[in-house]
């Protein structure tokens, strides 16, 4: 568990627990506009995930949460599968410094490089994985991964498979 403060309250960065999991769903409700998951997924995210998940808490309250995992063909890759940071948790550099967390902790060992998707039109996203790979010293590539009208019919935008690295973990 970590915790880092700065001019406002403190927060704590910790692994994820099962009990997360409804929690998890209710903070993804609250951060439009990201799409939810059922509370089944929420709790495998918590659970069989938590080692490259984090928690982030401010008195006692879920503000800030990423869910990621190591795709067992890419062991050296860790994917970022959401990023929710409450209201109460912005302007703070919140998101960074939970990638960060995970990134340097034991389960994440053996990874050089960073995957998430996201859509063109998700400003705050590519400018937070734009400033991690600055502060990795890591180049950034992207390529449209799932296509609004093949993968999504129609129903969601395109999203772009964005790659960070190789960076050296920092701890």
């Amino acid at each position: 568990m970590t915790t880092e403060g700065s001019n406002t309250t403190a927060i704590t960065f910790r692994a994820p627990v099962k009990d997360d999991g409804y929690k998890l769903h209710n903070l993804v409700g609250l951060c439009p506009p990201l799409d939810p998951n059922s509370i089944y997924c929420n709790l495998l995210q918590c659970s069989h995930f938590a080692q490259t998940g984090v928690a982030a808490e401010m008195d006692g309250e879920l503000v800030g949460f990423i869910s990621g995992y190591i795709p067992p063909e890419q062991p050296d890759t860790l994917f970022i599968w959401q990023v929710a940071v409450h209201e109460k948790g912005r302007g703070q550099g919140l998101a960074k410094r939970m990638l960060k967390e995970i990134v340097k902790r034991d389960a994440c060992r053996n990874v050089k490089f960073l995957e998430t998707t996201i859509t063109e039109d998700n400003d705050a996203s590519w400018a937070l994985f734009r400033s991690f790979a600055r502060d990795m010293g890591a180049e950034l590539t992207y390529t449209e991964h799932f296509e609004k009208e093949l993968h999504f019919g129609g129903e969601h935008d395109s999203e772009f498979l964005l790659r960070i690295g190789p960076f050296t973990r920092k701890g």
